[in-house]
């Protein structure tokens, strides 16, 4: 199959794409969170086809159980603070990161930093906001002092670090297996088992994203490579079953089913089972591979893989967040009406991290290189082979 013509994307739109993409996403799965496809299908009157408002309309202040969250009118959600945290630190570090800069510079950045944060409609600190397993960051590495490299353990193991490793894929564009790596290294302050290695899986889909070329499978097929365990298995199956449906619609009850086996939550959202989240070599988070479904579903594009994951219900503003990067990331455009209603909603620049961060990951990369030529001189000095140069 010849490439799209999208797919030739240079690095500074696939960025744009990917990061505008995740938060886009991320703000058109926020009202619909937590609810099956049928709800949604009974409350709106159909599917989800763009932006639309709370759950509970003008309730949204007292009605349990989001109150006090504005979820929806394009508000952004925590997937997207997390994300442009990230960058920040990024752009403090300006190199790869490991767990420490995460004690280092994302865990004060949570606690000290009053932001407008658009579903309470104020600004305050993103600690005042970030689920429970987020701010076990806090917990853990400030009050805790643990070593960041193993301050995950303990953690509910959910997506709450993939959500957020879109950034890390991107810095290391075409290089799938360092994203996987140095995502491993971070998330390691914040998951640990199967939550651990969805972040260093999505990252490394990220990454395989912008090589030039991608498509969907190739997409797909690296995240088979590198993946571990209970993971790799349900990639594959929800990856398999998605590829026999043209469209969402269809896919939605299948995909469901097929990653059914490997989700530790169960069939009520809501309700956790006593099993849920827990450490295990059997199981993965349902958002990853859901997200890496509807990509395959929208034969890579944007709005379809978004819709679809949106659709989808359960935790589908992370599933919608990772489905956006992902297709922003091979470069199917994001729809401009989509990604202004969210900017000026949510009062945010979505596109002033993607800037940043394509300044920082150009950096990186000449930083790479010239580690990369020392080690090769180092080795030929050691008679190990010829240095080209």
């Amino acid at each position: 199959m010849q490439p799209k013509p999208h797919q030739n994307a240079p690095l500074d739109e696939r960025i744009t794409g990917a990061l505008v993409g995740a938060a886009v996403g991320d703000a058109l799965g926020g009202p619909v969170e937590g609810y099956s496809p049928e709800q949604i299908l009974e409350r709106h009157g159909g599917r989800v086809h763009g932006i639309i408002g709370p759950w509970h309309g003008d309730d949204w202040r007292t009605a349990r159980p989001l109150a006090p969250y504005h979820k929806g009118d394009g508000h952004v959600t925590d997937d997207t603070l997390m994300t442009h945290a990230l960058v920040r630190v990024y752009s403090r570090v300006r190199d790869h990161l490991d767990a420490y800069a995460i004690a280092d510079h994302l865990v004060p950045d949570l606690m000290t930093e009053p932001r407008w944060i658009p579903e309470l409609e104020s600004e305050a600190l993103p600690l005042q906001r970030i689920f429970l397993a987020e701010k076990w960051l806090v917990t853990r590495i400030h009050y805790g002092h643990a070593d960041p490299r193993e301050a995950g353990t303990g953690n509910i193991v959910n997506c709450g670090a993939a959500m957020y490793m879109a950034p890390v894929g991107l810095v290391n564009a075409a290089d799938p297996r360092a994203a996987y790596a140095e995502a491993l290294d971070i998330a390691g302050a914040h998951q640990s088992s199967y939550g651990r290695e969805a972040a260093g899986v999505l990252a490394a889909a990220v990454a395989a994203a912008c090589t030039p070329g991608a498509t969907p499978d190739s997409v797909v097929s690296t995240c088979l490579s590198l993946a571990k365990d209970g993971t790799r298995a349900a990639i594959e199956r929800v990856c398999e079953e998605a590829s026999r449906h043209p469209d969402f619609e269809s896919a939605l009850r299948p995909v469901r089913e097929a990653v059914t086996p490997y989700d530790t939550v169960g069939p009520d959202y809501r309700a956790p089972s006593l099993g849920a989240r827990r450490p295990s070599r059997l199981h993965a988070i349902e958002e990853l591979p859901v997200a890496l479904g509807m990509l395959l579903v929208a034969r890579g594009d944007y709005r379809h893989a978004v819709l679809g994951a949106v659709n989808y219900g359960r935790d589908c503003d992370s599933i919608a967040t990772m489905a956006g990067a992902l297709a922003g990331a091979l470069g199917s455009p994001v729809p401009e009406d989509w990604a202004k209603t969210v900017a000026e909603a949510s009062r945010l620049d979505l596109w002033e991290p993607a800037t940043a961060l394509t300044a920082v990951t150009r950096e990186i990369f000449a930083r790479d290189v010239a580690r990369r030529r020392t080690h090769e001189h180092a080795f030929a000095s050691l008679g190990g082979r010829e240095c080209s140069d």
